[in-house]
């Protein structure tokens, strides 16, 4: 074999050969909270017109809001026209209406929605 025929690969671009990955391995590395990335990253200068995720303005979602269910937390496609519970399966529906209705006042409080009479 010659020297001609020995390629050497080429180093990628990317790749800066001064990089090192830790200075001081004795030091731990500092990890920030949530609320500190929150912070700093609003210092920085965003344009108005750029959507974040710490933004107020963002658009609302296209996607309807997913229903679970209020007695087993299972995705629920149903609601009784009575009490407006949700549920997920006939055996849910069954126990919801056995339910007496200060815990169906309770169930619907928990979900946040209003009382059964509004």
């Amino acid at each position: 074999m010659s020297t001609e025929e020995v390629k050497t690969e080429p180093k990628p671009v990317f790749k800066v050969a001064s990089f090192q990955q830790n200075k001081n391995p004795n030091k731990k590395r500092a990890w920030k909270s949530l609320k500190q990335i929150i912070t700093s990253e609003r210092a920085l200068p965003w344009p108005e017109d750029v959507i974040h995720y710490s933004s107020i303005n963002a658009p609302p979602s296209f996607k309807p809001a997913e229903k679970f269910s209020d007695l087993s937390g299972l995705h629920a496609p149903y609601t009784d026209p009575q009490t407006r519970l949700r549920f997920a399966n006939k055996e849910e529906y069954a126990t919801l209406t056995d339910l007496p209705m200060d815990i169906t006042a309770g169930y619907l409080a928990l979900r946040g929605a209003t009382s059964i009479v509004g």
